[in-house]
């Protein structure tokens, strides 16, 4: 089948299914598949696509037409520019949170920071913070062994040096001498309100990384009750929330010695109250 014929023909499947951005989707799958770029492919449209090649875009194309997010299609999605792997025990990185790296970025750290990134997930904030602030050590934890051993990869494929520890947000480090020294905690946690409708992509992508409760706080109140009854506490806490949540979610973190310096869009930055 040439290039022009399967682009038309998968871009008029995709969009009969409800994908709104069919065109697009055909061209990175198509770009995947032949290790080509797009411009290439269009300017040589009447290349053939045949054997093993063809029979890949037809799978790949067949799980896209039930709403599978395109990062699981490709195994890989990309977050503050760089590359990361992906699969469907991990919550995709969200736009959204590259904004808790531009706050990270503007603190004033001391030197020899440590960095806490709690419910790491695929890894991609705890391992964006290493390259960005080379000089911070960087630990993220997460309950679930199979997000850290994406995490895990991700760090290999970046050369980072990050300790990950399985454990319910800080229960792995507050026993830990490293938490003596630890000055922010990033937390993108599960913060999506249990009736909340979901998109059909969203749909595909693990609850346990999505749901957090009622008002979609729970993890939240969990994580500031965890810092309450800790004798050291971070002079910053990073946290991604929805927007409507944010009265209510900064009300969390005045009870535990905290008051709100900044939001940005989904991200909420605290600092100690006595600082």
């Amino acid at each position: 089948m040439r290039v022009d014929e399967w682009l038309k023909s998968a871009e008029q499947r995709l969009s009969s299914a409800g994908i709104g951005t069919a065109r697009l989707d055909c061209l990175v799958l198509l770009e995947d598949a032949t290790v080509k770029d797009r411009s290439y492919l269009l300017a040589h449209s009447e290349i053939t696509i045949q054997g093993g090649t063809l029979q890949r875009l037809k799978r790949q194309l067949n799980r896209r037409t039930q709403h599978e997010p395109m990062s699981y299609i490709r195994g890989k999605t990309e977050f503050y520019g760089r590359e990361f792997i992906i699969n469907q025990d991990v919550l995709e990185p969200r736009p959204e949170s590259e904004a808790m790296m531009e706050s990270l970025k503007n603190l004033k750290l001391p030197n020899k920071s440590t960095i806490l990134d709690l419910g790491t997930g695929s890894g991609a904030l705890a391992i964006t913070a290493k390259l960005e602030i080379p000089e911070a050590e960087v630990i993220a934890t997460d309950i679930d062994p199979k997000c850290l051993k994406v995490a895990r990869e991700n760090a290999t494929k970046h050369q980072t040096e990050i300790t990950f520890t399985k454990g319910d947000l800080l229960k792995p480090i507050l026993s830990s001498k490293l938490w003596t020294l630890t000055s922010i905690i990033m937390a993108n946690l599960p913060y999506v309100p249990d009736d909340f409708k979901l998109n059909e992509a969203a749909k595909n992508e693990p609850k346990l990384a999505i749901f957090g409760g009622q008002d979609g706080l729970d993890i939240y109140r969990k994580l500031f009750e965890q810092i309450s009854s800790s004798k050291h506490k971070p002079s910053f806490v990073l946290t991604e929330s929805l927007p409507f949540q944010h009265a209510k979610l900064a009300k969390v973190a005045v009870k535990a010695g905290y008051k709100l310096a900044k939001t940005d869009d989904f991200i909420q930055l605290y600092t100690l109250k006595d600082n």
